[in-house]
């Protein structure tokens, strides 16, 4: 019931039924339709202190991120239209584009789900991407998430408009080709950071007459036995698309590695055993297990989320963890390697464990030494109609070329957004991206990142990290709600002390050792990092888990740029809460003493309760 269709509520208390409060016509004084009533110079809001006024939100992404927001927002907030505009046909962002050969999770599958939906029901230990893409379908229906959706729908275009405090969105329906603009209160952008794709800058290459293609463009119809097929990359797509093509009848590989990379053991293995995981799929009875037992499974994953949080100072230049690692991981590639020692030299790096993203590789230092696989490390001079010609004067003819390139990890969004006084968010990414907790920028009011700058995980758990971003900006969204704010922006100097607290932070780390990885940008006086959080995955998360509002500035309703003054408690209204204006249907009068509210006092746990000890290193 909107307050337009309730009647006015006398001073005296409601009636009450079964606890809940029923409506009393009186004369005055009470709820009315939210118009304002002048008590003075300023105004206040006729309306219940939870004030739920109506706003639009835009979603720009359905992944995993989009997705969460999804069922937040509807969960938590009320009185707010919401749009999910995905570009693809379906569901699932990176889960749902990578669909090479090979292509998996490379975490344990329990370790990369919703905290709020676990699935005891996971294959493998590291899932496939169809399972994963199937386990976000299937969170998407739970939640009626596709009823906010729109497929093949995307943004081309975001421009804040500073007169009424809105971003008018460009949006192309991709079946139809019509356009229509979106305008909307607050935008999130949850496209992710896998999904703006790198192609190689190769001389020719879009002239080649073969099929070329790239780990996130897959042709599902292309077919490789008896073929030769060249596969440019090393990072975690080659990685698991190599030893899949290396198996396929009668394929000859010619893998360009230029970079080197540390290969590791598949991240919580040991831990896996302890907890008498043997293989890599799990068994009926282990499923059925963790579907039937809840403490063991909550056991389980928190037992390897221990183990994850607990590797973060592998990440710290010249630590014990560090030092271990390398010393596991050069025995275990010159152990692998031993049958083309060759290419131990090509690969194994001198920097530190972690600089390039830390990749375990079952079955690829295995493929590389098979005999229909050469691996080579000269450069590319050009691309020719069948093959490649490298810069020592190899030619390569070849049947196929698969370019596993990543993706533009740094760049600005993919389409063009204008914030205030016509600034461009891609000069804010120039010579590197500046934000503010990775989800926020000065300049762009009301607009906030999913997996922005700055947010990856270097060791620990990336999805709970998406889910408490996407919990922080449902608070910011009710606090604009509520509290009649029309526009809010972070202030500049903290984008900049958050740059410094980064800048800071990595200098005693690996990740600024010399190394090509997507964590880093290139550009100003040095390398940046600006693909990680500065510290663990337990620090972010304390971080940003409750919003600091002083590093706003706001616009209230009704305030203009002209410094019109208004009462910014004009949201108190008129001295009832919501639950007293409904019949029935509004709210729980004694609240205060549900179960669900009362929050009891824990007794104090013994000491040892909080001790989790491991060996240095687990992998």
């Amino acid at each position: 019931m909107s307050p337009a269709e309730i009647e006015p509520l006398s001073p005296p208390l409601p009636i009450l039924t079964n606890g809940k409060s029923v409506r009393t016509p009186i004369s005055n004084g009470g709820i009315s339709n939210g118009t304002t009533t002048e008590l003075s110079d300023l105004h206040i809001k006729d309306t219940p202190v939870e004030n739920f006024r109506k706003m639009r939100v835009v979603i720009i992404g359905a992944g995993f991120s989009g997705i969460y927001c999804g069922v937040r927002i509807p969960e938590r907030l009320r009185n707010v239209e919401l749009a999910i505009y995905e570009k693809n046909d379906d569901v699932g962002g990176t889960w749902y584009e990578n669909r090479y050969p090979g292509c998996a999770c490379d975490i344990p599958s329990h370790s990369y789900q919703y905290t709020f939906a676990p699935n005891p029901a996971w294959s493998r230990v590291y899932a496939r991407g169809s399972e994963i893409h199937q386990y976000l379908k299937s969170v998407v229906k739970r939640y009626s998430v596709d009823r906010f959706v729109k497929l093949s729908h995307q943004v081309l275009d975001v421009e804040w408009h500073e007169d009424v405090s809105k971003w008018f969105i460009t949006v192309q329906n991709r079946v139809t080709g019509e356009t229509f603009v979106d305008k909307t209160d607050v935008v999130i952008s949850a496209r992710g950071t896998l999904n703006d794709i790198s192609w190689p800058g190769i001389p020719g290459l879009k002239d080649m007459k073969i099929p070329v293609m790239h780990s996130a463009a897959w042709d599902d119809k292309q077919k490789f036995e008896g073929k030769r097929i060249g596969i440019i990359g090393s990072g975690s797509s080659a990685i698991q698309i190599i030893p899949a093509l290396q198996k396929v009848k009668d394929t000859q590989l010619t893998c360009l590695i230029r970079s080197k990379i540390w290969i590791a053991n598949p991240f919580g293995a040991e831990i896996l055993k302890e907890l008498g995981i043997e293989n890599t799929e799990f068994t009926p009875e282990q499923r059925a297990r963790f579907a039937k037992d809840p403490e063991y499974y909550l056991k389980f994953r928190t037992t390897l989320e221990r183990a994850a949080n607990l590797e973060h100072s592998v990440t710290l230049k010249d630590s014990q963890m560090q030092n271990l690692a390398r010393e596991a991981f050069t025995s275990l590639m010159t152990e692998r390697l031993s049958k083309k020692p060759e290419i131990l030299k090509h690969l194994l790096p001198d920097f530190g464990v972690g600089c390039r993203r830390l990749t375990p590789g079952p079955g690829f230092l295995e493929a590389l030494v098979e005999d229909n696989v050469t691996v080579t490390n000269a450069p590319i001079k050009r691309a020719y109609e069948n093959g490649l010609e490298l810069q020592d004067g190899t030619m390569l003819d070849l049947d196929a070329l698969v370019c596993a390139t990543g993706f533009r990890t740094s760049a600005p969004p993919p389409f063009r957004v204008v914030g205030v006084n016509g600034q461009l968010m891609s000069n804010r990414f120039h010579p590197f991206p500046e934000t503010y907790m990775s989800l926020a920028t000065d300049g762009f009011p009301n607009y906030f990142m999913m997996l922005g700058p700055n947010a990856a995980i270097g060791t620990g758990p990336l999805t709970t990290m998406m889910e408490m971003t996407g919990d922080y900006i449902v608070k910011c969204i009710r606090k604009m709600q509520k509290e009649n704010i029309v526009r809010m922006e972070v202030q500049r100097r903290r984008v900049r002390d958050f740059s410094a607290v980064a800048e800071n932070y990595f200098k005693k780390t690996v990740y600024l050792d010399n190394c090509s990885s997507w964590y880093r940008n290139e550009g100003g006086k040095g390398p940046r990092i600006s693909g990680l959080w500065p510290g663990s995955a337990l620090h972010a998360m304390e971080t940003i888990r409750s919003p600091r509002w002083e590093d706003y500035d706001y616009k209230y309703e009704g305030e203009d740029n002209e410094g019109k003054e208004v009462n910014r408690l004009a949201w108190l209204g008129n001295g009832w809460s919501i639950a007293q204006t409904g019949n029935g249907e509004a709210g729980e009068l004694a609240h205060f003493l549900q179960p669900a509210f009362v929050d009891v006092p824990a007794k104090p746990l013994p000491e040892e309760t909080f001790v989790y000890k491991q060996k240095p290193f687990s992998h």
